[in-house]
């Protein structure tokens, strides 16, 4: 398809600043997935007087600055919602707002290593002038249409990927019970032994902004999404030093890391286990390493147990906002230890799961990468 001309966001996006006064709209949360109503990312609502927040309707843009990227949310629906002061709001004309919505994501990466400047939020903000300079392709109407039917046709194909992995992390789950029952309850009588006395904790490092010279991979609490396992350091973010950490800030394989804080309640206590092999990989002052010093659990099956939701309430720790875990809490979880051969048995069949998911991850990021091309 032939690109008709190029236009700056400037030409299809104007500013408004319209405030939810009589707090009668619902707050969303705009990241990177896009707006998504708060209730499905936090456990409860942090206040209850939303009256400062802006309004945003159908075809409006609102743009924040996130931990790594920009975040973009353009609503499409005949809603009316109510978001964080913090964000600039655009009202989109004459360009189709989900063809801008695709434009945009596809762009992100590129926009936000142009955009993004050092400021006290999050260490980062927008250079929205700069930003408005931006320069897009436009295609005809027909084109234009032709190109959403498309990438609609690709974003279905991600959405049936996305539903088959999750069938597989239910049936990990439901194999999980049904060998070995909840690890809270204990129907089945395995002896239980404390996490403590399983492995060791640390606390990640806390990372100053002025530090240079030494370059290395870390792990931080948005690497750790829906993901059990982080193979290798090659889709981590990297940190500047001024020296090597020591070698109890170096992650090793098998080790598994946890978020200790986060705002949301549900987050604390998500998992992963990271194989980095003989790369270098630190992690956050967020984050708490436990690392097996014993033979009596398989990683891939301790895994599974801290995964449970009963367990996760274990996790859980109390406050009003920020929610914390530390290496108490985590020491005195009384882990289920079946014998050795039903937990080999049961990391075979994981194993055997995680190669289909890695078939159709290539499959989704080769999907992915059509999408962004288009």
């Amino acid at each position: 398809m032939k690109i008709e001309n190029r236009k700056k966001l400037g030409d299809v996006l104007k500013e408004y600043k319209e405030k939810n006064t009589d707090n009668k709209y619902k707050p969303v949360a705009v990241g990177r997935y896009g707006i998504r109503k708060r209730e499905d990312i936090y456990s409860k609502e942090l206040a209850k007087d939303y009256s400062k927040n802006k309004l945003i309707y159908k075809n409006t843009l609102t743009v924040g600055m996130g931990s790594k990227q920009i975040d973009i949310g353009i609503l499409t629906e005949d809603e009316i919602y109510a978001v964080s002061p913090a964000y600039h709001t655009f009202r989109i004309n004459n360009i189709d707002a989900n063809y801008l919505r695709y434009c945009l994501d596809a762009r992100n990466a590129d926009m936000s290593e142009r955009f993004m400047i050092a400021s006290a939020r999050q260490g980062k903000s927008v250079d929205f002038k700069k930003m408005l300079e931006y320069e897009i392709p436009v295609y005809s109407e027909s084109d234009t249409q032709t190109i959403l039917y498309n990438l609609s046709k690709i974003e279905n194909i991600i959405l049936n990927l996305d539903s088959q992995l999750e069938k597989m992390e239910l049936l990990v789950k439901s194999r999980f019970i049904e060998m070995f029952g909840d690890p809270v309850e204990n129907e089945k009588g395995w002896e239980m032994i404390p996490l403590s006395e399983l492995g060791t904790c640390k606390n990640g490092m806390n990372f100053a902004s002025d530090e240079d010279g030494i370059e290395i991979a870390y792990l931080g609490v948005g690497d750790f999404k829906d993901n059990s396992r982080i193979d290798g350091v090659s889709g981590l973010s990297q940190i500047s030093l001024n020296t090597m950490p020591s070698e109890e800030y170096l992650l090793k394989d098998e080790d598994i890391v946890f978020v200790r804080s986060n705002g949301s309640k549900e987050l604390v206590g998500r998992c992963l286990a990271v194989y980095p092999g003989n790369e270098k990989l630190t992690f956050s002052g967020f984050c708490i390493r436990w690392r097996k010093n014993s033979d009596k659990v398989m990683t891939d099956f301790l895994l599974q147990v801290l995964k449970t939701e009963n367990v996760r309430i274990l996790m859980r720790g109390r406050g009003a906002n920020i929610q914390n875990l530390n290496q108490q809490i985590l020491g005195k979880l009384m882990i289920p230890v079946p014998n050795m051969a039903l937990q080999q048995s049961f990391v075979e069949f994981v194993g055997a799961i995680d190669k289909s998911k890695l078939a159709i991850y290539k499959i989704k990021k080769h999907v992915l990468g059509r999408r962004l091309a288009t």
